[in-house]
C-alpha cells in the first residue's frame, strides 16, 4: 500500500464538509475587495486627492497599518489599493489557512476521527495530504476571488497582472501559514494550542513586517523575516517583479516538509511536546460557567485586546494630519460623514465607530463559541455534573458580556491616546471613552441576539453572523452604496449617538435604553430557551 493511499477520497470528504465554510470565505473576500476598492474609487477621484493620501505614508503609524511606500511621490490609485488593502486580504487568507489546516490535522486526530480513518487501508501520509489538498484549495479560490475582484472594478491603474500577482500573493501567503499551523499541530496534543500557536506566529510577522517598513518605508533587512514582506515586495500596481512570490512557495515546501519528518517522529494522537499534567482538583473559579469561560477564552480576548489597542491608537494619531487630508480631498468629508463643526471630535468618533468590529466580533464568537462545546459533547458533560442549562448559557453569556465591555472600552481609550498623541490633548482619553461605551447597548443587543439564536434555534446562529455582517457594510459602505434610511436602520449602530462631536441629550440615549431593553429580553429568551431543549439538537 502505498503512503498516499486513500487521499483522493479523503480530499472529496474533506471538501464535502467545508464546501459551505469555503464558499463563505470566498465569497466574503471577493465581495470585500470590491466593495474596498470601489470605495476608494469614490473617496478619491483626483490625482490631487491621491497624492494627498500618499502624503500620509511619512506617518510611521501609517506604515505599520498598511505597508511599504512604494512610489510615495508619484502616488498612483493603485499604488494606494496596494497599501491600503493588500495586507489585510493577506491576514485574511493567513486566518483562514490556520483554522482550515488545524481543523483537518490536529483537531481530526484530538476528536479520535483520525485514529478511526487510519484503521482502513489508508496511507500514512493520506491524512495530511488530503489536508494540505484542501487548504491549497481554498486559499487558490481566495486569490482568484481577490483577483477577480479587483478586475471587476475596472479602473484604469488596476493593470491585470499586477491584479493576478495580488491574488497570486494572496494565495500563497495563506499557504505559508497553513504550513505553520500544520508544524503546530504536531507539537501539541490540542487544536486550540495549535491554533494559538499558529496565530502568535500570524502576529509575531504582522509586527515584524511594520517595524521593518517603519525603519525604512520601502522595506528593510527586517520586513524580509515576514511572509507578508515577500507577497507585498512584489511592487504591485507601481514596478511589478515576480520573484519574491518564490520565496513564498519555498516556504511552504520547506515548511510542509517538515511537517511531515516530525509526524514520523511522534504517535497518533500524541504531539512532540508532552502534555502537562494538571492540578488534580480544578480551581474554585473553574467549576462554575462562567470561570470556565473566562479560562477558555482568555487567549483570544488577550489577542484581541492587543490588537484592539495597537489599531486605536494607530487610527487616532491621524488626527494630526486631518486638515491637510480634507484641503487636498474635499469628497473624503462626504464620505466620512464630516460636518465640519468640530473635524477632530468628528474624525475620532468615525474611528471609534470602525474600531467597535473588534467587540461586535467578539461578543457573537464568545457566545457562540458554546455551541462548539455542546457539539463536542463537553457541555453534556457539564449538564451530567449538576449544572443546569439555563445556569450554564446564563454564566458563560456573563463572561462574554464583562469581555466584551473590556474590549469597548480599551477601543475607546486607544482611539483616546492616538488623538492625544496627535493633538497633544490629554482630555480625548476620557472623551473617547465614554463615546465607546455609548455602543455598550447595540454591542450587547447583538451578542443577546446570537444567546437567544442559541437557545432557541441552534441552527439558525448563522443569522448572528449576518448581522455583524451587515452592521459592517452599513458602517463602511452605507454611504456610498446610498442605502435607503430604513436600512441603514436596521444597523443598530445607526442609532448610537455620534460623541463626542455631539453632545447626549434625552432624544439621544432613547435609543440606547431600548437597546438594552431588548438585549436583556433576548438574553432571557436564550436561557430559558436553552434550558429546555435537547443538548446537541438542532
Amino acid at each position: 500500500m502505498s503512503p498516499f493511499t486513500g487521499t483522493g477520497a479523503l480530499l472529496r470528504l474533506n471538501l464535502r464538509l467545508d464546501r459551505t465554510r469555503i464558499l463563505i470565505w470566498t465569497l466574503a473576500v471577493g465581495l470585500g475587495v470590491y466593495g474596498s476598492v470601489y470605495s476608494l474609487v469614490e473617496a478619491f477621484p483626483t490625482p490631487e486627492s491621491v497624492q494627498a493620501r500618499g502624503a500620509l505614508l511619512k506617518n510611521p503609524a501609517t506604515l505599520m497599518m498598511t505597508g511599504p511606500a512604494f512610489a510615495a511621490d508619484d502616488y498612483t490609485f493603485g499604488a494606494m489599493v496596494a497599501n491600503e488593502l493588500s495586507l489585510y486580504v493577506f491576514l485574511t487568507a493567513g486566518i483562514m489557512a490556520i483554522l482550515l489546516a488545524v481543523r483537518h490535522t490536529r483537531a481530526e486526530e484530538e476528536s479520535g476521527r483520525l485514529e478511526m480513518v487510519r484503521a482502513r487501508p489508508v496511507g500514512r501520509f493520506a491524512p495530511s495530504a488530503a489536508a494540505a489538498s484542501t487548504v491549497a484549495l481554498a486559499c487558490l479560490l481566495v486569490g482568484a476571488a481577490t483577483t477577480a475582484g479587483l478586475l471587476a472594478v475596472g479602473h484604469k491603474d488596476l493593470d491585470a497582472a499586477s491584479c493576478l500577482a495580488l491574488g497570486a500573493g494572496t494565495a500563497l501567503t495563506g499557504l505559508v501559514f497553513a504550513a505553520l499551523a500544520t508544524v503546530a499541530a504536531q507539537l501539541t496534543e490540542h487544536a486550540r494550542s495549535a491554533t494559538g500557536m499558529a496565530m502568535g506566529a500570524l502576529a509575531v510577522a504582522y509586527l515584524v513586517r511594520g517595524v521593518g517598513d517603519v525603519i525604512h518605508p520601502t522595506g528593510s533587512w527586517l520586513s524580509w523575516f515576514s511572509p507578508f514582506a515577500w507577497a507585498q515586495q512584489t511592487r504591485l500596481f507601481v514596478e511589478l517583479r515576480w520573484w519574491p512570490l518564490a520565496v513564498s512557495l519555498a516556504v511552504t515546501l520547506v515548511v510542509f516538509a517538515l511537517a511531515a519528518a516530525l509526524a514520523h517522529r511522534r504517535d497518533l494522537g500524541a504531539g512532540l511536546r508532552p502534555a502537562t499534567g494538571g492540578s488534580a482538583t480544578a480551581a474554585g473559579f473553574l467549576r462554575s460557567p462562567a470561570g470556565l469561560a473566562a479560562r477558555l477564552l482568555r487567549g483570544s480576548v488577550i489577542a484581541w485586546s492587543i490588537g484592539i489597542l495597537f489599531f486605536a491608537v494607530a487610527m487616532g494619531s491621524l488626527a494630526d494630519s486631518l486638515d491637510g487630508m480634507l484641503e487636498e480631498n474635499p469628497e473624503l468629508a462626504q464620505w466620512m460623514a464630516l460636518e465640519g463643526t468640530d473635524l477632530t471630535a468628528e474624525f475620532a468618533g468615525v474611528i471609534l465607530s470602525f474600531v467597535m468590529i473588534a467587540p461586535l466580533i467578539i461578543g457573537v464568537s464568545g457566545v457562540l463559541t458554546l455551541q462548539a462545546e455542546e457539539s463536542s459533547g463537553r457541555s453534556e458533560l457539564l449538564v451530567v455534573s449538576g449544572r443546569s442549562r439555563a445556569g450554564q448559557l446564563a454564566g458563560w453569556s456573563a463572561t462574554v458580556a464583562v469581555q466584551l465591555v473590556v474590549l469597548t472600552l480599551i477601543g475607546g481609550v486607544g482611539v483616546g491616546l492616538g488623538v492625544w498623541a496627535g493633538t497633544g490633548q490629554g482630555r480625548w482619553i476620557g472623551e473617547m471613552t465614554g463615546a465607546a461605551a455609548a455602543y455598550l447597548p447595540a454591542l450587547l443587543l447583538v451578542a443577546a441576539v446570537a444567546m437567544a439564536l442559541f437557545g432557541l434555534l441552534p441552527r439558525l446562529t448563522v443569522l448572528a453572523w449576518a448581522a455583524v455582517v451587515w452592521i459592517a457594510l452599513a458602517l463602511f459602505l452605507g454611504g456610498l452604496l446610498q442605502l435607503p434610511a430604513w436600512a441603514l436602520d436596521l444597523s443598530p449602530f445607526s442609532h448610537v449617538p455620534a460623541l463626542p462631536a455631539a453632545g447626549l441629550s434625552a432624544a439621544q440615549a432613547a435609543p440606547l435604553l431600548v437597546m438594552t431593553g431588548i438585549a436583556v429580553v433576548l438574553a432571557i429568551v436564550g436561557v430559558l430557551g436553552y434550558g429546555r431543549r435537547d443538548i446537541a439538537s438542532r
